[in-house]
């Protein structure tokens, strides 16, 4: 009789061992080596003989193109980051911390399309449906039509989504709760994962109701289980947030009926999410405008401007290592502009202990806040506060110069609407308002940090005259 296969697998990335080891070769964890059946589940080796297959039609390139139908949520944060809404027969992913807000933001979600008049079906296999029961009567939201169910076997999921008329939106909260008969596993292990959300993106396809799963993160912040998921789907979205603030933020990293650069915000209270329409005013909310150190970043996130507050404090060390903590932005990034402003503007920072925060624990991606980045180190070191009616933006390179940056109109305008009148920026710039605040074109950091010494200089002279 012939010996029965086994596979070692790894829980957190999914790399196949062929005997169980303590520590992973792919991503170097301890202890997440679990034995499986490679007979069963998707992606398997073959239980029996398989069956001839079918010639399907090929078509050509060519041809009418529709618009994928969406099923807009009237939550215009949460549309916003999907792109218009949930795309009919598509399977979306999101991600993130325990508590950070998905179920809520759901359930928000499932309740106004209920609403509308769509058929909403919400699995829950992580709580029960008294405890449901009692989040939708906090969100108000228990007055709705929204079917409910406590299930965590995935054959049994879908036999229950596939009586009677089809739902428009399917939410399964958890994935890692899903198992099926077919995989001889535990619940949350790779193979029960990855068969539960093929099960699931296979009934979204045949039927056009969309499925909406849930995922938890890993402690490094990516979704839980096989990478092959992510690939799976049609969209994945990340909850991100700070325990510590009220804010949440809706960030889409894939999407293939829409933008992959859009994020929401919500604002979390006691009667769940409230979404944030100018995110500026949020993170500019606490604002000291006499505290040196501080700079405003004028950014993009996707379509949407934002203005947020970089705060730095330089200050001198008694370590033989100076010590950088970056917290909202590239730690990377800040060595490269400590090492300009030392080598192109003489702005000597070795003997200083640099602390870098971007306010509101919001995080930058775009390359184009090493302005307000220099701005605000040079200020902090200088002991001289900015400009209060000022924003920054601008990308600087490794010679010191200053490189333009896209949607500077965009920026422009929004840092108009909310009361600043100033703006340093490239000089080679473009789309600039006809009309507008002043703008202050700068070709390289040393001029920049020639403005913040002139200012200082400035104001002793002002504080010598009193």
């Amino acid at each position: 009789m012939a010996k029965a296969k086994t596979q070692f697998i790894c829980q957190n990335c999914g790399t196949v061992h062929t005997r169980w080891v303590g520590k992973c070769d792919g991503c170097g964890e301890w202890n997440t080596i679990v034995e499986e059946d490679p007979m069963g589940g998707i992606g398997a080796g073959p239980g029996k003989t398989p069956k001839k297959g079918r010639p399907v039609t090929l078509t050509s390139l060519s041809g009418e193109i529709e618009e994928a139908p969406r099923i807009p949520t009237g939550l215009s944060e949460l549309d916003r980051a999907t792109g218009g809404g949930f795309v009919r027969g598509s399977a979306v992913l999101i991600g993130g911390d325990p508590g950070i807000g998905k179920s809520t933001l759901l359930m928000q979600a499932a309740a106004a399309l209920a609403r509308k008049g769509h058929r909403i079906v919400y699995v829950s296999g992580e709580e029960a449906v008294a405890q449901v029961r009692l989040r939708a009567q906090r969100l108000d939201a228990a007055d709705t039509d929204v079917l409910l169910a406590a299930e965590t076997n995935v054959e049994d999921i879908l036999a229950t989504i596939s009586e009677g008329k089809r739902p428009d939106l399917v939410i399964i909260d958890s994935i890692q709760t899903l198992w099926s008969d077919t995989a001889d596993s535990a619940p949350g292990t790779v193979t029960q994962v990855r068969t539960g959300v093929q099960a699931m993106i296979r009934f979204a396809k045949q039927t056009g109701a969309t499925m909406v799963l849930v995922g938890h993160v890993t402690k490094e912040g990516q979704i839980a289980g096989p990478r092959v998921v992510e690939h799976m789907v049609d969209a994945v979205l990340y909850f991100e947030g700070d325990r510590g603030h009220h804010y949440r933020i809706l960030r889409t990293v894939k999407n293939r009926f829409g933008p992959t650069d859009e994020i929401g915000v919500f604002e979390m209270s006691d009667r769940g999410l409230r979404e944030v329409a100018n995110p500026s005013e949020l993170f500019l909310g606490e604002r000291n405008e006499k505290a040196p150190g501080a700079a405003v970043f004028a950014g993009m996130e996707g379509t949407r401007p934002v203005l947020v507050e970089v705060q730095a404090l330089v200050a001198a060390t008694a370590l033989g290592t100076p010590r950088r903590a970056v917290v909202g932005w590239d730690s990377s990034r800040l060595a490269m502009i400590l090492a300009v402003l030392e080598a192109h503007c003489g702005v000597r920072l070795g003997q200083h202990d640099v602390y870098l925060n971007v306010a509101g624990g919001y995080k930058i991606n775009e390359p184009a806040a090493d302005m307000a980045i220099a701005s605000a180190l040079v200020s902090s070191l200088a002991g001289v506060a900015l400009p209060a009616d000022c924003v920054y933006f601008g990308e600087i390179s490794l010679s010191g110069a200053v490189r333009p940056v896209s949607h500077t109109g965009q920026r422009l305008k929004e840092a108009e609407k909310l009361g600043f009148s100033s703006a340093v920026l490239p000089a080679s710039s473009v789309d600039l308002p006809k009309k507008g605040g002043r703008w202050s074109e700068i070709d390289s950091l040393t001029d920049l940090v020639a403005r913040i010494a002139g200012a200082k200089l400035k104001s002793r002279q002002q504080q010598d005259d009193d």
